[in-house]
């Protein structure tokens, strides 16, 4: 086995992840940890009991060289946001077991999904990269902002897997799409100042902020995000187009051909400032978010995170 980055490993797993797939991966991880001792310098298994306990458990995690994430996005968005409260020189690396539905981080990182073996065999033969993380008003991201119709999509689609629903993915997001799509007759009116710019009023139908290129379970809505180039990248409307366009334009998304449309602008930022007239749907890797003004940042090199 080549040199494992792990070194001393904190496992915090959510053992509900994907119906209970996330159990069998956390009794899998402590069992293949145990029989080779060399991909790490000691290990622990913490399981999750509760929504939240794994961003305590990340930020008592100062003593290890890593922390390793399994389960879905979920459990992915709390560990990050309390490693980001472990002081820098102190900060383990960020590893993950992908185990949910989106698996839209893993994506990013090259990372086999619902497979815990393949995914543990990508750690200990990986290496870590610098990446940065987003942060908007105090909670950071490590894949997604999004606000507007597709903000209420994704959370629309968090509740469905939080009820058991069958689809997953791909599937599931256009469903969800086309229920809320089909009583929407207007966007949202915001002011958006990016990078110091003077601001500009828009009526958003979406607006998004990615780390990585995907949301929703694949679909490439800023299909050139790279997490470690220190930018977010942005994609809006910039005009607000039917139903039937919108529709168009989502089936496009799928593969990131939507970047060529007028009715879209893409761009990479440092900083945003969103002033909406009315509270929008807001979803932080698809946690709802309430307000109506929103600050965003990138934190450049903010983790090392272990890539296949």
């Amino acid at each position: 086995m080549s040199r494992s980055p792990l070194g001393k490993t904190l496992v915090i797993a959510n053992p509900a992840a994907h119906s209970g797939a996330g159990e069998k991966g956390a009794r899998f991880a402590e069992d293949f940890l145990r029989s080779y001792a060399a991909a790490t310098k000691g290990f622990e298994v913490v399981r999750t009991s509760a929504s939240g306990d794994a961003v305590g458990i990340a930020e008592c995690a100062g003593a290890f060289d890593s922390v390793v994430a399994l389960g879905g996005d979920g459990v992915i968005h709390e560990v990050v946001n309390g490693l980001m409260r472990v002081p820098e020189d102190a900060r383990p690396k960020l590893g993950v077991i992908p185990m949910g539905s989106g698996n839209d981080f893993a994506r990013t990182l090259g990372m086999k999904r619902n497979d815990a073996e393949g995914a543990l065999a990508q750690l200990v033969r990986g290496h870590a990269r610098s990446c940065e993380v987003g942060r908007v008003n105090g909670v950071h991201f490590m894949q997604t902002l999004s606000i507007g119709l597709d903000a209420a999509i994704a959370l629309d689609t968090t509740k469905k897997r939080a009820e058991g629903t069958a689809q997953e993915g791909e599937e599931l997001f256009v469903r969800s799409a086309l229920r809320i799509l089909s009583g929407t007759r207007s966007g949202y009116r915001v002011s958006a100042a990016f990078d110091g710019e003077p601001a500009a009023e828009l009526s958003t139908v979406v607006f998004a902020v990615q780390v990585g290129p995907t949301y929703g379970g694949g679909f490439r809505i800023c299909p050139d995000a790279d997490p470690a180039d220190g930018l977010l990248d942005v994609c809006y409307n910039v005009k607000l187009p039917g139903t039937p366009r919108i529709l168009g334009l989502l089936g496009l998304a799928r593969f990131g051909a939507h970047t060529g449309s007028s009715v879209v602008e893409l761009r990479r930022i440092r900083h945003a400032e969103l002033r909406f007239d009315d509270e929008p749907p807001c979803q932080v890797d698809g946690e709802e978010l309430c307000g109506r003004e929103f600050t965003v940042d990138v934190v450049p090199a903010a983790l090392k995170v272990i890539f296949p």
